[in-house]
């Protein structure tokens, strides 16, 4: 399936912020606890083993390979608990931020300039600033965690290696050392399937049905983004395709594709789409009649049912990460 370039930014951006949230989820109390019990539980079985194993005498050195398979583990799970304390410590910070401070989800809102008349240089170079200084304040922990899973990769070949070396010996003459390398090297393999597999469905479902990622969103996380009231400020409009008396005199927008009519106005402002913008980019579908479409403050308009749940998730344009809360809040100002 071939994608126009707005709706594959859409769906980059889409990525962007599931990556972010999935960042987030992973390190939440309940995920960091369970992490934290099945490491520190591998750990002591493996000292079980290799203290019940005295006895055996392996041609290779699995019980070596079993010690340093627990210290990784140990390494992982003070990283974790180091990059825990450290995205804690970022939100108490947030938290105490008062009225300057950020709503969730705008931590990665004006990773690029948002386009349209709803935006100006100035506003962005502020936050292409604030996203550098962001970069630069990346934690060490995260670091040391991917130096430790490049390491564990080169570990499993070698004990996957050692083990293999053995042959039958090792199962005659170490049993319990044997089948605890086993264990650990199937599960490290079970363990990157289940999350290649996961990162490809998550993938064909943002190039394919996006929207259900949305509604699977809006339905299980707290509102974090746009409220009710909030969304509802914004424009709607009624879209209504040509017929044919309106396609025979197509002389002044030889190439349009319908126009959207403000809903709620005295003056029925009127705005005519391009045949290559009469397509909400979230869905993929082209704008039938009678179709109801929010624009946004930096121009781009999406069907409201699209739109307005990832508004309520996060209140930044899906298409050029504008942000529609600091928007408004300018306008009140302004009018203040």
């Amino acid at each position: 399936m071939m994608l126009r370039e707005p709706s594959m930014q859409v769906r980059e951006n889409a990525a962007e912020q599931l990556e972010t949230r999935q960042s987030d989820w992973a390190y939440s109390k309940p995920i960091v606890a369970l992490d934290i019990l099945w490491n520190l539980a591998f750990v002591g079985v493996a000292l079980g083993v290799v203290a019940s194993s005295s006895n055996e005498r392996p041609e290779v050195p699995l019980r070596l390979w079993i010690v340093v398979y627990a210290l990784q583990c140990l390494f992982h799970v003070a990283c974790v608990v180091a990059e825990y304390k450290r995205r804690r410590g970022e939100v108490e910070h947030v938290g105490l931020g008062g009225a300057g401070a950020w709503v969730a989800g705008d931590l990665n809102a004006y990773l690029s300039p948002a386009s349209g008349s709803g935006s100006d240089g100035g506003e962005s170079d502020d936050y292409a600033n604030d996203q550098s200084r962001d970069d630069e304040e990346t934690s060490m922990s995260k670091h040391f965690e991917s130096a430790n899973t490049m390491f564990s990769f080169i570990w499993w070949i070698i004990g996957f290696y050692w083990v293999t070396a053995g042959g039958q010996d090792l199962i005659r003459d170490s049993p319990q050392l044997y089948w605890l390398c086993i264990s650990f090297l199937a599960f490290d393999v079970v363990f990157v399937v289940i999350c290649v597999a996961i990162a490809c469905l998550i993938g064909i479902a943002i190039c394919c049905c996006l929207p259900c990622i949305i509604a699977i969103l809006y339905a299980v996380a707290d509102q974090e983004g746009a409220t009710q009231e909030e969304i509802n400020q914004l424009p709607r409009y009624k879209f209504r395709s040509l017929d044919d008396c309106d396609k025979a005199n197509e002389e002044t927008q030889p190439s349009s594709g319908g126009i959207m009519t403000e809903c709620d106005s005295s003056t029925s402002i009127e705005c005519a789409l391009s045949q290559e913008d009469a397509e909400c980019c979230i869905c993929l579908s082209a704008y039938e009649d009678g179709s109801e479409l929010r624009e946004l403050p930096c121009r781009h308009h999406f069907h409201c049912g699209c739109i307005d749940k990832w508004l309520y998730i996060n209140a930044i344009c899906p298409l050029c990460k504008f942000n529609i809360l600091k928007s408004q809040n300018q306008s009140g100002t302004e009018v203040v």
